[in-house]
């Protein structure tokens, strides 16, 4: 068998994946698009949601995110204005229950990079 180091320096068994750090970079409430404040709101008030996939599994398969078991985050659009379709910002929450999430995170470019919302 063969190892490798991970990032943290410390010793993973061969076929081992190390998990990415949580996003470090945090965004404030009041700092997101205000269609991004009303997509948090509507996520704490357990909707109305424009879109159908708003609410489904987000998969974390880029593992941007602290790895949890599937299911455990969820993904809602924040639309775009201007644009007809669903476009690239989104938030991602984490947790059981789906008005109550443990973490949410912005992304602006389509899951390229996160932010941990702060309120």
């Amino acid at each position: 068998m063969i190892a490798g180091f991970g990032l943290s320096g410390s010793l993973l068994p061969e076929g081992a994946v190390e998990a990415r750090e949580a996003p470090q970079a945090r965004i404030a409430l009041p700092e997101l698009p205000p269609e991004g404040v009303r997509t948090y709101q509507a996520i704490r008030a357990g909707g109305p949601f424009q879109y159908a996939k708003d609410g489904s599994v987000f998969g974390n398969r880029e593992r941007r995110l602290p790895l949890r078991s599937r299911g455990f985050y969820r993904e809602y659009t924040v639309p775009t204005p201007g644009i007809a379709h669903r476009g690239a910002r989104r938030i991602v929450c984490g947790g059981a229950k789906p008005t109550a999430p443990e973490s949410c995170y912005y992304t602006a470019d389509h899951y390229t990079s996160f932010r941990l919302i702060v309120d």
